[in-house]
């Protein structure tokens, strides 16, 4: 069955913040990108794929952004677009109502952008791809592979894997309690391009905890309430800490064994990065008192000082 790889990076409109921090964080994040992601995804044995970012509408023409347009138009071969009408995800950092209205607007006006990138085809294979962060260099192929096996599967997803600290390059493996982002669905095209089947193929088929059944996945870790999913074997997703995350840096809870010598050496090739250069990037005094408390006390001051008081203050002038 003919099939268009879809690798998506949602860059900016997630979250708090308005989906983004600013120029200097967005030059900082985009650093990152070309010196790590870029060439892991040139490391893939499939390279058969399109690679689409989204941005807000608010970043068209932004400096940064423009140059890294340019710099991907550069490399040969490599399919790419950029869309500016935010994410299309379901964003759980709003309420139901916001966020679905979020969603839908975003898919209307972003879906029909994608359609000469998706000519002749009778599936849409998608691959959720973070900004940061990195997969193993078999993913394109293992993918097509497992829907090709199952015609019945829905989604797959990695369960396990490794993070590296970009500042310096030490790596750990990486286990999390909770099901990660790192996840490709596949779609009927029609029903990835037509909005309304789009939310509905994706929306969780029973109640869950706060979410009630229809609500299109509200976060990665419903995936398997939403579709029928099967896991990948092995550590094949890398999580990349470098400084300007939110949450996730070199001692998160999930941080299992360090990594050293020839199999560091190994991984690393693995996900195209064997030859990146470390980049340090300063980090403030404030995200250095922070990390020196416990992890729950982390979590619940960004919740506190992020959801619940900037948050409102955010709203209040934006309306």
């Amino acid at each position: 069955m003919r099939n268009t790889f879809l690798v998506y990076t949602p860059f900016t409109g997630l979250g708090l913040y308005g989906g983004s921090r600013g120029n200097r964080w967005l030059r900082n994040r985009i650093a990152v990108f070309k010196r790590f992601v870029i060439p892991s995804l040139l490391n893939q044995t499939d390279r058969n794929f399109v690679h689409w970012i989204s941005w807000r509408e608010e970043d068209r023409g932004n400096k940064y952004i423009k140059e890294l347009e340019e710099y991907l138009s550069e490399i040969p071969n490599y399919k790419f677009v950029f869309t500016y009408n935010g994410i299309t995800i379901w964003d759980d950092k709003y309420e139901e109502k916001e966020a679905r209205e979020r969603l839908v607007n975003s898919l209307v006006r972003t879906l029909p952008q994608l359609f000469d990138y998706a000519p002749d085809c009778e599936e849409i294979y998608w691959l959720l791809q973070p900004s940061d962060d990195l997969y193993d260099k078999m993913t394109v192929e293992s993918v097509r592979k497992a829907f090709k096996e199952d015609p019945s599967m829905q989604a797959v997803v990695y369960t396990e894997g490794y993070m590296c600290n970009y500042t310096n390059k030490d790596l750990a493996e990486y286990n999390p309690k909770t099901l990660p982002p790192f996840c490709a669905i596949r779609f009927p095209r029609e029903t990835f391009f037509d909005a309304g089947k789009h939310m509905t193929y994706i929306a969780l088929k029973e109640h869950r905890g706060k979410y009630k059944k229809g609500t299109p996945q509200p976060s990665h870790e419903y995936l398997e309430d939403c579709l029928k999913t099967a896991r990948f074997k092995g550590r094949g997703f890398l999580v990349g800490c470098h400084g300007e995350n939110v949450s996730t840096h070199f001692n998160h809870p999930y941080k299992g064994k360090e990594i050293n010598g020839v199999d560091k050496a190994i991984i690393l090739n693995r996900f195209g990065i064997a030859d990146a250069e470390a980049l340090p990037l300063p980090i403030s005094i404030r995200k250095k008192i922070l990390r020196m408390l416990p992890h729950s006390v982390q979590r619940k001051l960004r919740y506190w000082f992020g959801e619940k008081i900037y948050q409102r203050i955010y709203n209040f002038l934006r309306n």
